[in-house]
């Protein structure tokens, strides 16, 4: 499946930064936690993540989380931290086309369709860690072609 380079319409992220965040905090850390669990992510990385705090902004939806990791499991912050350590920023595409592994950080960065703020070595264990992440297939669905 290739996803296509898109942005949201504006009013989407007008609408979107109005509503609750802690939403998108709660649905990315059961997915991070899930890898954890699968133990997809390296357990040496992780240790890396201890107690270290994370942003992520999906700039054309208005979708903003915030979350940390500790004692082994990667758990929500209701308060956006004053400086997390590390924040990322990109369009929904930018970051669809990244989890899909058609583009990898360092291009979406290079071609600024990805920011990374904030500490610099927790920002290479964190892209490292992904990049070595062996995602599961999916099935394939018959009649849909890929």
């Amino acid at each position: 499946m290739n996803i296509p380079k898109f942005k949201l319409p504006a009013l989407v992220s007008r609408i979107g930064g109005r509503l609750p965040q802690w939403p998108h905090s709660v649905t990315l850390i059961a997915g991070l936690n899930a890898a954890v669990k699968m133990k997809l992510l390296p357990q040496d990385s992780l240790d890396l993540l201890e107690g270290r705090t994370f942003f992520v902004e999906v700039l054309d939806t208005g979708g903003k989380a915030n979350f940390t990791y500790r004692n082994g499991l990667f758990r929500p912050l209701f308060t956006a931290p004053a400086t997390p350590d590390l924040s990322f920023r990109a369009n929904l595409s930018a970051f669809m086309q990244m989890i899909a592994r058609q583009e990898d950080p360092d291009t979406l960065f290079f071609n600024r369709e990805l920011s990374i703020e904030g500490d610099t070595e927790l920002g290479l264990v964190v892209k490292n860690m992904l990049d070595a992440v062996e995602w599961p297939q999916m099935p394939k669905v018959p009649g849909l072609s890929h």
